[in-house]
């Protein structure tokens, strides 16, 4: 018998089978794609709602992918580290040093245009204080005149972020960093959840319109539930939401998709359902009914209330402290929030947080001009909330004569927000605020409350740094006169001057 060679080695083979195989799955991916953009094509072609797409089948889908994937490129590729809104890289890039405790200082030379109209600049002092001063924030008592005032030395505190808006594990974090942190922790309109008390933090519970936390069920004030918040040690102050800068004139909105069981149980909702707040509270429909508000749960918890509010009406403020000097200041509220436009949220119309509203730079200086003039400065206590991250813009509110500022995306930043944009669809990348389980696993609630107290403690840093250079002690001697502002002929004029001149303090 004659033993032939076969013709082709095993290895020759394999290599033969694996390309055949290869060729064959390219055919079918051909064949599926083919059948696919015939689909499209012809879906594209007869339908109604598109022009571009009826016009142009398949390709106009084209411009729909590049115009959403702009958004990141813009973002990472071609915007320059100044030039973004609502917040710059250079800002965020601020808060993601402090947070994580690195090196902040900057190379070479300040990419800020120091021309720009608007911005601050602070007067060095010829002798300024020694560094071995070290870091002070002395202590404010806000509400003496209640039964139980509420003292503190934090100058930046965590604002108004409700349960539901952020995730479970972004609530966690915050309530902790804000007891490691030494500040304030706002409810938001939300209700007060586990999640806010397990950290141990100082809580501002905030009544929104909706009065979610403590409504009865006709949308009204339930005494019961109020005095069951006021029971909690760790809620040292009530804070009545009347507006706020993203949205001015419009409740608040949480979509459906984020209310699960626990967060409809919390507010007193139904579960799956729009969680939509009133545009303002039904009861308050002027000054006086706002004042009797303030009255009613100052009352009821024997606690600090205050309001906050996106200012724009400084006729209202006039009335407001006219009406308190004619009641007698007990009746002023214990301290106001003053939120500027264009502030942060969720979800708002475009129409409400691009044109509606006075940004904080303009209402902050008017405002506390006004407290002045009608003598209760001393007994309101401000707080500047609106866009104010980073340790100058807050340098300039404490020259303006705030007590306080609130910050809410800066905080969010110090948890690892990438200002992704997804906040209203359940898809936020960082876990922040959203429901899904799957994206909230990346958010370590340990390792972001220490982020949380950093990004803060960073701030009092710088801000001392600041102090120092104008010649104080610690930044809540900072005043208007260590400040000055650049105007439209690109020299500077005194904070002092700008605002008294056109502010009518006199």
């Amino acid at each position: 018998m004659v033993i032939t060679e076969p013709l082709l080695s095993p290895i020759t083979i394999k290599i033969f089978q694996t390309v055949s195989y290869i060729w064959a799955c390219v055919i079918i991916c051909l064949i599926i794609s083919s059948i696919a953009i015939a689909i499209t094509y012809f879906t594209d072609k007869y339908q109604k709602t598109s022009t571009l797409r009826r016009n142009y089948p398949v390709i106009a889908r084209f411009r729909y992918l590049f115009e959403h994937m702009g958004v990141f490129l813009r973002q990472y590729f071609f915007s320059d580290d100044r030039g973004e809104l609502p917040f710059n890289r250079a800002e965020r890039s601020w808060i993601y040093r402090a947070s994580k405790d690195i090196d902040s200082t900057t190379p070479f030379g300040s990419s800020l245009d120091i021309h720009k109209p608007g911005t601050a600049l602070f007067v060095n002092s010829a002798f300024p204080t020694l560094d071995e001063e070290g870091i002070k924030t002395s202590a404010i008592t806000i509400g003496p005149l209640c039964k139980h005032p509420y003292t503190t030395n934090a100058i930046i505190n965590i604002s108004a972020m409700s349960y539901g808006a952020l995730s479970t594990p972004a609530v966690r974090a915050l309530s902790a960093g804000s007891k490691l942190g030494g500040m304030w922790l706002n409810t938001g309109e939300g209700g007060l959840s586990k999640y806010h008390l397990e950290g141990g933090g100082n809580l501002i519970f905030q009544i929104g319109t909706a009065k979610f936390g403590v409504r009865n069920k006709d949308g009204g004030f339930d005494e019961d539930k109020l005095k069951e918040i006021a029971a909690h040690p760790q809620v040292k102050m009530f804070e009545i939401k009347l507006s706020q800068g993203a949205k001015p004139g419009k409740g608040g909105i949480l979509p459906g998709i984020k209310v699960t069981e626990e967060i409809a149980q919390i507010r007193g909702i139904e579960v799956g359902k729009n969680a939509i707040s009133p545009n303002r509270h039904p009861e308050i429909n002027k000054v006086e009914d706002l004042l009797n508000m303030i009255e009613y749960v100052r009352n009821i918890t024997e606690k600090p209330v205050g309001f906050k509010i996106a200012l724009s009406s400084f006729d209202f403020f006039e009335q407001l402290c006219h009406s308190i000097n004619e009641r007698g200041e007990k009746s002023a509220p214990d301290y106001i929030v003053i939120d500027g436009g264009g502030g942060g949220t969720g979800a708002a119309p475009s129409s409400l947080i691009d044109s509606v509203g006075l940004p904080i730079k303009e209402v902050l200086p008017i405002a506390i001009n006004i407290i002045k003039k009608h003598r209760l400065r001393e007994r309101i206590k401000i707080v500047a909330s609106g866009k104010l991250i980073t340790p100058s813009e807050i340098a300039w509110a404490l020259c303006t004569g705030a007590d306080f500022i609130n910050s809410a995306r800066g905080f969010m930043f110090s948890l690892g927000c990438i200002q992704a944009l997804q906040c209203n669809r359940d898809t936020c990348p960082t876990g922040i605020t959203t429901h899904n389980k799957k994206l909230q696993r990346g958010l370590n609630p340990e390792l972001k409350s220490v982020r949380v107290a950093a990004y803060a403690r960073n701030i009092e840093k710088e801000l001392s740094i600041i102090a120092h250079a104008c010649g104080v002690k610690e930044p809540r001697e900072l005043k208007r006169s260590h400040a000055r502002i650049v105007t439209t002929a690109g020299t500077s004029v005194s904070m002092e001057e700008l605002y008294h001149k056109h502010t009518h303090l006199d």
